[in-house]
């Protein structure tokens, strides 16, 4: 479902209300549109079929692997192919491996996305079991797909050059510090987040 644009509106007139770097910066920029992601298995999927490789290449890769499996496909016909016809998908070696660790425990019943914790950092530490997903993938899934209001994932560098513009910083601040940083800003990180992306993409506006 992810952060709905009333829910970024009402967070960002929050913040901006007590805080004049944000105010001035929405001011300038407006507010972003939502990002919303469906929840399940195949979010998490293209997370990984997506990892280190630029967006059309992870949308080529998609599109072959929905061609190969048909676009409603479940965890077992991953599971039912082999390496050669993965890899025709532009799947490597490494990846095959994170999608099948995702869908044998997604088949085997040992993690339901229906049904994760309502803590955010209990639901980041059952995601990041799963081979393949660090922090930051658990992360934006709560924030994109489950429009979870206060994740913060200060490890994204889009995020922390966000911030540091808008804080106006000599340095960009790594993630602890953005971390710390966000504190001032719960419970509306998540809208935050999405709006650091959005300033980042238009700084000279």
């Amino acid at each position: 479902m992810g952060l709905s644009a009333q829910a970024i509106r009402t967070g960002m007139d929050t913040l901006a209300r007590n805080d004049p770097r944000v105010a001035a910066a929405l001011d300038q920029v407006g507010y972003p549109e939502p990002r919303i992601r469906p929840t399940g298995y195949k979010t998490l999927l293209r997370t990984i079929v997506g990892q280190q490789v630029s967006v059309a290449a992870a949308a080529s890769m998609w599109g072959k692997l929905e061609d190969e499996l048909g676009p409603d496909f479940v965890p077992a016909d991953l599971l039912a192919r082999d390496f050669d016809t993965l890899r025709a998908c532009g799947l490597s070696r490494q990846k095959q491996g994170y999608a099948r660790s995702l869908c044998e425990i997604i088949e085997a019943g040992e993690l339901d996305l229906d049904e994760l914790p309502d803590a955010d950092e209990d639901a980041i530490a059952q995601l990041v079991k799963i081979k393949g997903i660090g922090r930051w993938s658990a992360e934006i899934y709560l924030l994109f797909a489950e429009g979870r209001e206060d994740i913060w994932p200060a490890g994204d560098l889009a995020v922390q050059e966000g911030v540091r513009r808008l804080l106006d910083l000599e340095d960009r601040p790594g993630e602890p510090d953005v971390r710390d940083i966000g504190a001032l800003w719960s419970p509306h990180r998540g809208a935050m987040a999405i709006f650091t992306w959005h300033y980042y993409d238009k700084p000279a506006l």
